[in-house]
Parts: C-alpha cells; structure tokens; sequence
C-alpha cells in the first residue's frame, strides 16, 4: 500500500459520490469534487469557494422558511470527447477495458487513466491530471492525453464553462431553493472563453474563464488552432448526446477543438481555467497569463512540498499512514495558508459538499488545537472570522435579554444564527422543528480555542488587540446565562441543549431546551477562571470595563455553580436520571436513533440515549484532573473513580450518530483501556473512507473528525502538552501505530518529535536563543537551537 495515494480501480456510479468527495482538490481558496469530467454522473458537479454563501427563502411544509447556503460555483471540469461517427464519451455507457483513479496526496494531483473501445472497434487511450493550484490559488487544470491504440483519425473535443448548476449535492435538501446564481453572460477574448454570473440575494460576481492548449503530438504546448466557440444550446440536441445529461439554457460557453490522432501516437491537451469572486480580478486575464501544465505543475507541487514540511505526519503502519495522510491533505485543501487572509470559519464538512449547507459549527474545536502547532497564522485568521462577528453576537445576546456576546450554533457569511427552524428526517419523510440553536456551548469552544492559540503560539499581541476581547464577551454572556437559586444556593443555567442533539427538551415540555447540562455549567466555570488569568496577563480590565462586581459574581460562579450526579456519575442535565433505559438490542447499530425513533412514533427526548459524547466532552477538553478540581472547587466530591465511572456509564448508552463521538471516546479511554480507545481511533480514521456513517460522506468530508485523528495522535499517543516554558510528552504504546514523526511549533521554536516503542527524540532547529524545556515522564532536559535528545520508553 502507497501511504501517499488513495487509489480506485473500476467505475461504478453508486460510489461516485464518495469518490468525488475524497478525490476533492482544493487550496483554501476555493476547491472542486473529484467528479469525472464527462460522466452523467456530473448531473450535481461542485465548486466550492470560501465564504461564497447567498441567502433564499423556500415555502416548506406550508410555512417559509430561509436558508443560507454555500454556493456551488459554475462547473469548470466538463470535458469530453469523440472520433468520427461515434457519441460523446461517457463513463457510464462506454465500453470499458480499463479504469484507474488515484489521488497522489504528496503532490495535490487527481489521475485517471482509462482505455474503452467504440462502436466501430477502435481502442483509445487516455490519462488525466488534474489540479486545483496551491501556488496561484485562482487556476486550475486538467491535461488530457490521448493514445489511438489501433486506428488513426480525427478526436473532436469539447471542453465546457458551465453556469446552469444549482445547489442540489445533497438529497433531503431537494425540496428547498438551490438556484443561487443569476445574471449569466457568455463571451470570448484573447481566444479565451468566459462566463460571468452572481449570485441571487449577496450579489458576489464570480468569473470563470478558461483556455484550451494542445501540442498536437510536436510536444509543445500551444493554443488550439481557432477553437470553436459554441453558444448556442441547440448543440445539445445532437441525437449522439445520451440521455439528459446536457439541460438545455444560454448560460454555458464550450470550445470544441479537434485533435488529428496517429495510431500508436499521443497527443495531449490542457484545459486551464481562473476562478474569481471579487470584481477586482480579470478572470481572462489571469488565465491568459497562466503558464502551461508542467509549470503550474511545477509552481503546484512546490507550494505542497512546503506545506507539507510544516505539516506532516508521518506513522509506521501503512494503512494509518495512508489515511493521516489523507486527512492532512484534506484539511490543507480547505484550510491553507490562502485561507489565512480571508473572512471565513471552519466549514464544518470542509469545501467537498453542501451538507449542512457549508456552515460553520463548533467543529474549530477539533481543528484549531492541531493547525496551532503548525500553521498559526491560519488559526489567527479562523479566530478573526468569530472576531468580527462580535457585533452580531452581542446584538443577538441583547435581544435574548443577555450580556455579552451570544455566537450562533450555525454561522455563515455575516454572524446572524443561521440554524434551520425545520429539519427533514428522511426515513418518515416529515419536517420537524430544529431546536439545535439552543446549543450555546459553541460560545465556550470559540473561547476555548482562543485560550489553546495562546498557550501554543505564546502570541501575546493577538490575545491583548483580539482575544482577550472575545474571552470577556463570551464570559460576560454565561455569567449572564447562571441563574441564582435562592433555595439552593446553586447558579444555574436553563434552557439550553448540549452537544447530544438527541436531547432538547424535557418529555412533555411545551417548550425546547434543558437545565444545568454539565458540559455547558462545568466548562461556563473553566472559561470565567480563563478569563480572569487572562485579564491580568493583558492589563485588559479597564479597557474592557469590567468592575469589580463583575469580577466578584464570576467568582462566586466559579464556586457555586450547579452539577447533577445520578449512580455515582456526572448527569448530562437536571432531570437525566429521570429518563427511560432504551432497549439497545433493538436498536443495535443503529446511528441515527433519532430518525428512526420519530419514523416510529417515539421520541429520543425519553431515553438515555446520546447521539455523541456530551458530558465526557468534558474530559476530552479539560482532562480528568482538571475536572476534578473544577468539580472540588465547585463543593463535589470527586474521585479518580467518578471519571472511570462516567465514562463507562455513557459508553453504554451512545450510538455515535455523530463522527467526532469516535474521537472524543478514543480520547477518553486511551490511558485506561487501549483496545477500546483503539477500536473508536479507527472508526474516526475510517469516517470517511469508508462512509460509516452511511451515506454522509457523498455530501462532503466531515473535517472536524479527521483533524480530530491528527490531534489524537499527537497530544493523546504522543502525550503532548503544552507548558509556558516548553512541552511535556507522556506517550502511550505505539505498537500498532509503528511509530510517530512530526513537526511542531509552540511558541515561536520549531521541533521535530520521532517515537516508538523504544525510545522518543526532539530535535530543535536552529531558530531562537533560548533554551526551550522538554519534559518527557517527568524527565526534564533543555535544548538549545540544533540541539537533539533522545529519551528511552521503558
């Protein structure tokens, strides 16, 4: 097995989706679905440009209701072709002797290779690449070459801009309006095509223009001799066109260039395309001035080579290595170096799909702890996006009659709660309301990460002008969230819903929403601690105007804040002890509880059953210590047996229908019971791969669980913590991971961490002064610049 390369053989239309969405190619600024160029399959193509949303109001289930999504682009891969009397090649009606797709990660490329015979007999030949550039990040291309095995004649080409997409990538959403760009315009310049169009209610102008190049087997590139232009949609009646794949309007352009082949000869030609969204930016121009394949190639692979020098993570065992790889590569490809200087989140399904219609969760809580260590400045610019929107979430806040800033559960383009009030459960067919708004913790993840930025990059100036900022914002709103109970003496916060969205309200309550969830109470405690320490490092308290009142509720917060227990355990919320046992033996592997339960008439709310880990987040973010002390603090006895004892009581009663659940019981179990930690470590590093989720991953990655993995890797089985003054390492048994190697860079000074059973090294590079402190089990050692150590694993 390659480590480096995802490989298909065979077509088959019923995985097509999966592979189009592993086979994505991106560069954080925009990216495009492994899709074939010239299958029918391409009825739904995708291209997907950061932070490119548009709003539209559908009528559902007789009320309307308005949705913002991210907006599939123009379709820049159509491409196809013909000999002489025979019909356009398509995939799935072609005669195939061969078919080959591979994913070369190391270097950003798409290949494909396929050989078919026609009608009349004649073998052909063809190889693909294709790429999205990492280096210009507005081009791509696909190069075509094609070898007439047994014959010798014309091939006509026809290469398409195609604006007649819609949002349509993702089934149960069908109902709703996905016709987001308007405005079509067609033309030619500098014998280049263009399509211009915008979209429907934000108004973004989006260019596409594209050049056609061939070298005619002289083996040099050149521009097509005088490529047809064509227009007119009534090509599309052409009887050799099967079925319904070409949906006839005036918003597409395609140039149809003819190749003269000789037998046993190769002839090779390039389609490149630019892609815009600022009207600041000449499509034709850039593409014009873009240079042939092999140096865009060149440019490509060169911008990978650095990425994934800061980036790598490399493990002995090959099929763990293959997939690290691949979940690496795909959360470069939405989150580059590119992304650093644009106004956009974490799309919590990456830029491969339109599930969850591109928005932005609470998944940054997976992805930022690992791009901290590796591409800072992307994390700075991830941050900014929630920094931005601070405005809209103190207004929300104020209108839920709050203090401070109240951030959405669902975010899109402008901050504004972009959660649907109506979901569509597909195995009963009906529409039910969407109370997931009420997840407020998303504020907590946003401070938690703020805090995570800090400690790993020791970037003092972003926390006093940013961070500091959204701490006491988000601090203020849960401090404003706790209610006191006079009868108890205990705060408490009501009316909310955890991150088990099987759970949003009580049996019987007229109204959505649960008290005290744990998750939410326990972490509201560790932010107000946060931020007070944070306050003191950045002198921030009069510029932000906190009183001492203020200062002296927080505190009282932080020790008389409400936690439940039932069974020796941490409740999830107030009342959970009062539930239902579900019999799990019906429902055996069975993910979305809630989906079946509703077809039948019932109602998860009933049972103590959790579509994902919710209180043992906490251990997750804090470590079993820390809650510990947060819970001692708080007046509650607990023990080391308080965690063993939680963990396994809501392992019994989680269905995963969640992929970061498999993360987070990884995580918790891994010190305590490896081969359970082992089996939930490889669901997440198969999510996608091997769509266990059941159909998701056609609507686009799930970025949070796989940058989860990498985290995995390296602060849970390297033991990787981050101190002021340097790192500690604990790692655990990496007999069947084979190894750890990587690079990492806390504060400023760059190491590179090699492990195994044996023995781990730490290596500095020659940048800084001072000694940075490693600490490997309670072994402390200094290392200079250029210095290396090597510890032995007993």
């Amino acid at each position: 097995m390659d480590p480096w390369t995802l490989a298909y053989t065979g077509f088959d239309p019923r995985s097509e989706g999966v592979r189009e969405t592993l086979c994505t190619l991106g560069n954080g600024y925009f990216a495009t679905r492994g899709a074939t160029p010239d299958g029918l399959v391409m009825r739904v193509p995708g291209t997907y440009a950061a932070g490119c949303y548009d709003r539209l109001t559908s009528r559902v289930a007789g009320r309307e209701v308005v949705n913002e999504d991210l907006v599939n682009l123009p379709d820049w891969l159509p491409l196809t072709f013909a000999a002489s009397g025979a019909p356009w090649f398509r995939p799935e009606t072609a005669d195939l002797l061969g078919y080959e797709q591979e994913l070369d990660m190391r270097h950003g490329v798409l290949h494909r290779r396929l050989r078919f015979r026609d009608g009349q007999g004649r073998v052909t030949s063809v190889r693909q690449r294709r790429l999205v550039s990492m280096a210009a990040p507005h081009l791509a291309a696909l190069e075509c070459a094609f070898t007439a095995e047994n014959w010798s004649g014309p091939l006509r080409v026809r290469a398409v801009l195609d604006g007649r997409v819609t949002n349509r990538g993702v089934r149960r959403y069908r109902d709703l309006r996905g016709d987001h760009l308007i405005g079509h315009a067609t033309g030619t310049r500098d014998g280049c095509a263009w399509l211009r169009t915008r979209t429907r209610a934000s108004g973004t102008p989006i260019s596409l223009a594209m050049r056609v190049t061939a070298d005619h087997q002289t083996g040099r590139e050149a521009a097509c001799e005088d490529p047809r232009i064509t227009e007119d949609p009534r090509i599309a009646e052409d009887p050799r066109i099967a079925g319904d794949a070409w949906v006839l309007g005036d918003a597409w352009i395609a140039g149809e260039p003819t190749l003269s082949l000789r037998r046993g000869r190769t002839a090779t030609l390039t389609k490149t395309i630019a892609l815009t969204t600022s009207p600041a930016l000449d499509a034709v121009d850039l593409v014009r001035r873009a240079p042939g394949f092999e140096e865009l190639l060149r440019g490509h692979r060169d911008a990978w080579d650095r990425l994934w020098e800061r980036a790598l993570m490399d493990v002995g065992e090959p099929q763990v290595a293959q997939i690290v790889h691949l979940h690496v590569f795909h959360l470069l490809q939405t989150l580059s170096p590119h992304t650093a200087a644009l106004d956009v989140g974490v799309p919590a399904r990456g830029l491969h799909g339109e599930a969850y219609r591109g928005h932005v969760f609470w998944d940054e809580l997976f992805v930022l702890p690992w791009l901290d260590l590796r591409l800072p400045e992307v994390s700075r610019g991830l941050l900014l996006y929630r920094w931005r929107r601070l405005p809209a979430a103190r207004r929300a806040a104020r209108r839920a009659g709050h203090a401070g800033a109240m951030f959405p559960w669902q975010s899109g383009s402008d901050g504004r709660e972009e959660t649907p009030s109506l979901h569509l459960n597909p195995d009963s067919g009906r529409w039910l309301p969407d109370h997931s708004r009420l997840q407020r913790h998303i504020g907590l993840a946003v401070a938690y990460n703020v805090w995570h930025h800090h400690l790993a990059t020791g970037d003092t100036a972003f926390l006093t002008e940013f961070g500091a900022e959204l701490l006491v914002e988000i601090a203020r709103f849960f401090a404003s969230l706790a209610v006191l109970d006079p009868r108890s003496g205990r705060y408490g916060i009501h009316g909310v819903m955890g991150p088990d969205e099987y759970h949003d309200a009580y049996p019987g309550a007229s109204a959505p929403g649960l008290d005290n969830n744990a998750y939410t109470n326990v972490m509201t405690v560790w932010l107000l601690l946060r931020t007070r320490e944070v306050l003191d490092l950045v002198h921030g308290h009069e510029r932000f105007a906190v009183t001492a009142g203020e200062l002296d509720r927080w505190r009282d917060v932080t020790r008389r804040m409400r936690v439940d227990f039932h069974d020796g355990v941490i409740s999830q919320f107030t009342g959970y002890a009062d539930l239902a046992e579900l019999d799990w033996k019906r429902y055996a592997g069975v993910r979305r509880l809630d989906r079946a339960l509703e077809a039948e008439g019932d109602d998860p709310d009933l049972y103590r059953a959790s579509k994902q880990a919710d209180v043992l987040m906490l251990f997750y973010l804090l470590g079993s210590a820390q809650v510990r002390e947060i819970l001692g603090r708080l007046g509650y006895p607990a023990s080391r047996r308080l965690t063993d004892r939680t963990v396994a009581y809501y392992l019994r009663r989680t269905c995963h229908g969640s992929t970061l659940s498999a993360v987070v019981h990884a995580w918790v179990l891994a010190r305590s019971q490896p081969a359970g930690a082992w089996h939930f470590f490889t669901e997440a590093l198969l999510a996608d791969v091997e769509d266990v989720q059941g159909g998701t991953t056609a609507e686009g990655i799930h970025l949070g669980a796989m940058a989860g993995t990498l985290d995995l890797l390296q602060r849970r089985y390297l033991g990787l913590e981050i101190h002021e003054h340097g790192i500690g390492l604990d790692p655990l048994p990496l007999d069947r991971l084979g190894g750890i190697a990587l690079p990492i860079r806390v504060r400023g000074t760059s190491l590179f961490v090699e492990a195994d059973h044996r023995r781990i090294t730490v290596t500095r590079d020659g940048g800084g002064h001072r000694r940075f402190r490693v600490t490997v089990r309670g072994r402390d050692t200094c290392l200079g610049p250029d210095e290396r150590r090597s510890f032995p694993l007993d």
